[in-house]
């Protein structure tokens, strides 16, 4: 007889099952209706197939529709396949790639055999997909060799796909998954997970959203393919409420939003560089003026550094070469630039715009001997920093080539660490609360392709942790996860993910816990034992940058920024010309309470003026008249609101000079 597993539940009961048994199998047994609930497995914490069976002792939890980001995550996976199969059905030819699923559906990358594929393509491609769902085909998993899927996609015609297959590793177990029975069924080279067949999926809970161009493997020097976008979810009702969201979205778009407030424009010849227009710049000009306070408060010292410095300097800290592609090089005096080669040599000294501030904030570390009394020391610059980003990531203030971090970097002592982060954590929950948003903190964990041994990431990530539990915010409540491999090359990091007025989420804040740059910049100071030591360098920030930052409160507030934050606070506006003078006074006392305000005394109906102002997203707008000139009053109209309000000139202003006090200094 064959020797049994032990399979243990989530309740902590043990069954003890066959070699062969698969997780759908403890789901029937369990009761049917579990059995037809069950969409997947979660065996020893990995997510697996429904089907696949276990290979020895095991924990097991079954998946099912209630464990949503599991569930989301295997249609959408499906969604992406049946996209791919549908296609390929429908234009003979095209040649498969990859699609994986994101955060809210998925996308497939195809090169297709006569044309790009456009958006008049996309319902054809979805009543397809309605008919692969319907067949309800089993999804098989098989194990294969690397020789048989490079013989596989070589007789295909893939080409794509075999040359990956050509530099996967020889004995690593590689998987293909089989949509139905049959050396003819279609199939794709996929580590899984999915669900059990095609018709687990809802055939009405998904949309192919749009088309657009993508390089192979993400390099311009590759071919362009054509990139299918859709959005999957679990049943109807989650579809119809995200294109809602998805409407709302466009209506807060920051971009369309930008150009009706006339706050920036981008163009080609700066190509992912913003022109800050007035009326944005005063945006700018308070959150930066904002986050000053913020940080002197916390015993910052403000720095400033240059643009740019010697290639060497980002070879010796690690980022060359993890950051060559995306950073812009210069030769000091050769007007030459070689693609290939060494960037230093004795014959030419080679500049980069620095991509981040770190390394130049270390140099000011270094400058002077450094004593423990010395630490902590915080830095911080609104530092302006380049990016070559491809042309097509770059997506209005969100994704920018030219930004500015409100970045800085605490140098401490061992000892230093917690309570530094666990200060951190604080003075980011007062901003973000702030400005009104909810938040949750996630902690990123070491990476695949990291610096440093496995001693130093195993303390930094301790240290993250121990200060937010300290803080009291390793909770439900503050949206605590873990998220393995997300870390930076150098150091873990602790995210803040801020929830939007629509429920989206923007990462933006983050601290990391470094031993590896002050090592490798040679960054020291001289211990209470009279020895050189090693600071710990915690790189921190808490808007990322401003441009997208900006962009997000656009969007979070749909352009009705908090009265501090709005280019022109209030507009005085008159009804008849008779009122011009005394429009003229009740502006000039605003201004004196240090109010943005202007006055619109133009030979326009009050209802055009009010419009206009409303599409400016003006949020008050003070309308006086003959009545209110005799009176010493004004009518104040709030953004948004359908009615008036009477005041006197004197409440008027005290009501405005409150609402634009910023909230740190209410």
């Amino acid at each position: 007889m064959s020797e049994m597993f032990r399979i243990t539940l989530p309740d902590g009961s043990v069954r003890e099952v066959a070699p062969g048994t698969t997780p759908a199998d403890i789901a029937a047994a369990i009761g049917p209706g579990l059995a037809k609930a069950a969409l997947a497995a979660r065996v020893d914490g990995e997510l697996r197939d429904i089907g696949r069976p276990f290979e020895g002792d095991a924990q097991l939890a079954l998946v099912t529709a209630k464990d949503e980001k599991d569930a989301l995550e295997l249609a959408r996976h499906d969604y992406a396949h049946i996209l791919a199969e549908a296609v390929q059905n429908l234009f003979p030819g095209t040649q498969i790639t990859f699609g994986p699923a994101t955060d809210d559906g998925f996308y497939y990358d195809f090169a297709p055999k006569d044309r790009p594929f456009t958006e008049e393509d996309l319902p054809a491609i979805e009543a397809e997909m309605r008919k692969i769902i319907a067949a309800d085909a089993p999804l098989i998993r098989e194990v294969w060799s690397r020789q048989q899927l490079i013989e596989r996609w070589t007789k295909q015609g893939e080409s794509f796909k075999a040359e990956w297959a050509q530099e996967l590793p020889e004995g690593e177990e590689l998987t293909v998954y089989r949509a139905g029975k049959g050396d003819d069924a279609w199939l794709d080279m996929c580590r899984g997970p999915h669900l059990a067949s095609t018709g687990k999926v809802d055939p009405n809970a998904f949309k192919l959203t749009r088309v657009s161009g993508a390089y192979w493997r993400g390099d311009q020097k590759n071919a362009m393919l054509s990139r299918i976008y859709g959005t999957g979810w679990l049943n109807k009702k989650q579809l119809d409420e995200h294109m809602m969201r998805l409407e709302e979205a466009a209506k807060r778009d920051h971009r369309k939003l930008g150009q009706e407030m006339d706050l920036f424009h981008l163009q080609q010849e700066a190509h992912g560089s913003v022109f800050w227009h007035p009326n944005g710049y005063v945006i700018y000009r308070a959150l930066e003026d904002y986050m000053r306070r913020a940080v002197n408060g916390a015993g910052s010292k403000e720095v400033k550094t240059p643009q740019v410095m010697d290639a060497r300097q980002w070879e010796q800290s690690g980022h060359w070469g993890k950051y060559r592609e995306n950073m812009f090089v210069i030769p000091d005096e050769t007007p030459n630039i070689e693609d290939e080669g060494p960037m230093v040599s004795e014959d030419v000294q080679w500049m980069a715009l620095k991509p981040m501030n770190c390394p130049a904030h270390i140099l000011i570390f270094k400058q002077g001997i450094k004593s423990y009394r010395d630490l902590p020391l915080r830095l911080v610059e609104n530092g302006c920093c380049h990016r070559n980003e491809p042309h097509g990531a770059l997506h209005g203030l969100m994704r920018v080539r030219q930004f500015t971090q409100d970045d800085g970097h605490i140098f401490c002592r061992e000892d230093q660490i917690v309570d530094e982060v666990q200060d951190f954590c604080r003075l980011a929950d007062r901003v973000y609360k702030d400005f009104g948003f909810n938040y949750s903190i996630k902690l990123a964990l070491r990476p695949d392709n990291r610096f440093g041994t496995e001693e130093m990431w195993d303390q930094a990530e301790t240290e993250l942790r121990d200060a937010v539990v300290r803080a009291g915010m390793a909770t439900e409540e503050y949206g605590w996860e873990e998220l393995p491999g997300e870390g930076a090359f150098y150091a873990p990091k602790l995210e803040w993910h801020l929830t939007d007025a629509i429920g989206r989420t923007w990462q933006v804040g983050t601290i990391q816990s470094d031993r590896v740059l002050p090592e490798r910049l040679d960054a020291s100071y001289v211990g209470e034992d009279g020895e050189r030591h090693r600071p710990v360098m915690l790189h921190r920030a808490i808007f990322g940058s401003y441009e997208r930052f900006i962009g997000i409160l656009i969007e979070h507030f749909a352009g009705k920024l908090p009265a501090w934050l709005a280019p022109t606070q209030a507009v005085v506006a008159t009804i008849v010309s008779d009122a011009d003078d005394y429009a003229h006074e009740v502006t000039r006392k605003l201004q004196a309470a240090g109010i943005r305000v202007v006055s619109d005394l133009r030979n326009e109906k009050i209802n055009y003026k009010v419009r206009e102002h409303s599409v400016a997203k003006v949020p008050n707008l003070l309308v006086v008249g003959k009545r209110e000139a005799e009176e010493g009053t004004v009518a104040l109209r709030v953004l948004g609101s359908q009615g008036q309000q009477m005041l006197s000139l004197d409440e008027a202003v005290a009501k405005l000079v409150a609402e634009a006090t910023p909230p740190d200094l209410g």
